[in-house]
């Protein structure tokens, strides 16, 4: 194949979200352009792919999906990446990703790593990952140590960032050493919102409510304060005079989430996620302190009085479709809520809702950001688990489309299975001729090479064709196995969901959903994998669903 004519990828990465704002990404870039053009290629924009801010200890990355998507797809022959880390952090990861590439018949280029398929250059490459694992991990380990240790020491510098009430001065600004410098503003409203939890008892409703009536912003310059925000700050022991470091630390395993947030990507940026670690861990570090020990104290004991008077913990068994419900209007989440008191209750007046969080107004200041209503949470349970029951109790359709499988599937043209295997033996066996006759010199080497070639090529067409062969009778068997079973496991299935549990029906509506969207006149369920892949048409089932007492028909459709 003439070298231009090969079509050429390229592929690149930074970690650290600092490097993709300050765009050091473009350097790799314009390197494997010029590297590219020296070989007498041009990769195409849409053969670039760039992983910007993704940390390389996952495998988990768009542009890297996509990358091996197009690969597995026969669309890319050479590949350009600026150094084996830019693939994968991990050594292991590295050999996955180059074995992948490589059986695919795509040619990985390094710009700094020349890649040999002899035994020597596969040592090195092997050598070289391991030794930047380990340095990686090395360099970690000491920037953990020495952070700690600079903590211990009560050096303000490990904490890089300061809360509501104080500004940071860095080491460059504070003359070689950093501190908290008290913002007097701030600070006067820091001590005016401890001073009402601690001394008059307010929620922290109630001192959003004064916030707001007072028209003070916060940092940001939001009109409006969050209640996690006022939670987060009471609870930091920063303003009575002790700032703590270690309050929190990556995790073993990132907890992956039932659906993205809202403008988030659905690959995570890091492999790691972030758990909160016991106050007795924290290294307390001396900052300027706004108030004092005794009025931090009352605040906790107030807030620990308010969770236990007023929360409202998760009640086990009542949203069945928590974390899996979205909005179409706006794209926010659906949250559980609860209508009604303890007179309600009591009179069977209650009822519990999937309500929009956009439709919230006290989130955005007062005002609502979308009108979608809210659903029934106990009609709609009930409508998305007959749904995904009836996906898993239909063996009539699985069937038909099992036998009409087998006798609309292309078989083999040549069907002769022994046939076929003695046709493949004489082509070894001429393979076999053709060596002893080059051996003892009764064909040239251009003879031997045009023969042998033809040979080969008829061998592996032969070959194929018995592989196609075997790969159908197995299917066939599998698939009248399946079908003699089909009966017995329905009858199975139907016993065990009837049965089934809360958590039972959970675990299988998040197996199987990947989320629900709610429209305005229609609600989705959108599966992980196709649920109708014999019948391109959704299947359609009229439910009604109402809000506050006035009509609303709604349907749920099956999407993939």
């Amino acid at each position: 194949m003439n070298t231009s004519q090969l079509a050429t990828a390229i592929y690149a990465r930074v970690s650290s979200d600092r490097q993709a704002r300050e765009g050091t990404i473009a350097s790799q870039i314009e390197d494997l352009h010029a590297r590219a053009r020296s070989d007498g290629v041009t990769p195409t924009a849409e053969l670039a792919f760039v992983d910007d801010g993704y940390s390389g200890a996952t495998l988990i990355r768009p542009a890297l999906e996509k990358l091996r998507d197009t690969v597995a797809a026969g669309a890319i022959d050479r590949l350009y990446v600026h150094c084996p880390d830019r693939l994968a952090r991990d050594f292991a990861h590295q050999i996955l990703l180059i074995d992948e590439f490589s059986r695919a018949g795509v040619e990985v280029v390094f710009l700094n790593h020349s890649l040999d398929d002899s035994p020597e250059g596969e040592l090195l490459l092997q050598i070289q990952g391991v030794i930047a694992q380990y340095e990686r991990a090395k360099i970690r380990e000491r920037s953990r140590r020495g952070r700690k240790h600079a903590a211990r020491c009560g050096a303000v510098s490990v904490l890089a960032g300061a809360p509501y009430g104080y500004r940071y001065l860095s080491k460059a600004d504070g003359d070689g050493r950093a501190e908290y410098v008290v913002m007097i503003e701030e600070a006067r409203v820091v001590r005016q919102i401890f001073e009402w939890v601690a001394l008059r008892g307010c929620s922290l409703g109630a001192v959003v409510r004064n916030l707001s009536q007072q028209g003070t912003p916060t940092r940001t310059g939001l009109p409006r304060w969050d209640r996690g925000t006022l939670a987060a700050l009471l609870a930091n022991p920063a303003y009575k005079g002790t700032a703590g470091f270690g309050k929190t630390q990556q995790s073993v395993e990132r907890k992956n989430r039932l659906r993205p947030r809202l403008g988030q990507s659905e690959f995570p940026r890091h492999d790691k996620g972030v758990c909160k670690t016991p106050p007795e861990q924290w290294d307390l570090i001396p900052v300027p302190a706004l108030i004092d020990e005794e009025t931090f104290a009352a605040a906790q004991e107030q807030l620990a009085g308010n969770r236990a008077r007023h929360g409202r913990p998760a009640v086990a068994g009542r949203y069945l479709l928590q974390g899996l419900v979205v909005c179409c209007c706006c794209g926010r989440a659906y949250c559980g809520k609860h209508y009604g008191g303890k007179k309600a209750r009591s009179q069977r007046q209650s009822y519990s809702y999937y309500r929009c969080c956009g439709g919230d107004s006290y989130r955005f200041g007062g005002q609502r950001m979308c009108s979608n209503r809210a659903v029934r949470s106990d009609r709609l349970d009930a409508a998305v688990w007959e749904d995904v029951s009836a996906l898993l109790l239909e063996p009539g359709r699985v069937d038909t489309e099992y036998r009409r499988r087998l006798e609309n599937e292309a078989r083999p043209a040549d069907n002769d299975r022994e046939a076929l295997l003695a046709r493949i033996k004489g082509v070894k066996r001429r393979i076999a001729r053709l060596v002893e006759m080059y051996e003892d010199e009764f064909l040239d080497r251009q003879a031997f090479r045009s023969r042998m070639q033809s040979a080969k090529s008829r061998l592996t067409k032969l070959e194929a064709e018995a592989a196609s062969l075997v790969e159908y009778e197995t299917g066939e068997s599998e698939l009248r196995l399946v079908m003699g079973h089909l009966g017995t496991f329905a009858e199975r299935m139907r016993s065990g969901l009837d049965e089934s549990d809360w958590q039972t029906r959970q675990a299988i509506v998040r197996a199987l959903v990947k989320r629900i969207e709610v429209g305005e006149t229609e609600v989705r369920v959108v599966y992980k994998v196709s649920p109708a892949p014999f019948d391109p048409a959704p299947r359609k089932r009229g439910v009604l669903q109402y809000c506050r007492r006035r009509p609303w028909p709604r349907s749920i459709r099956t999407y993939v």
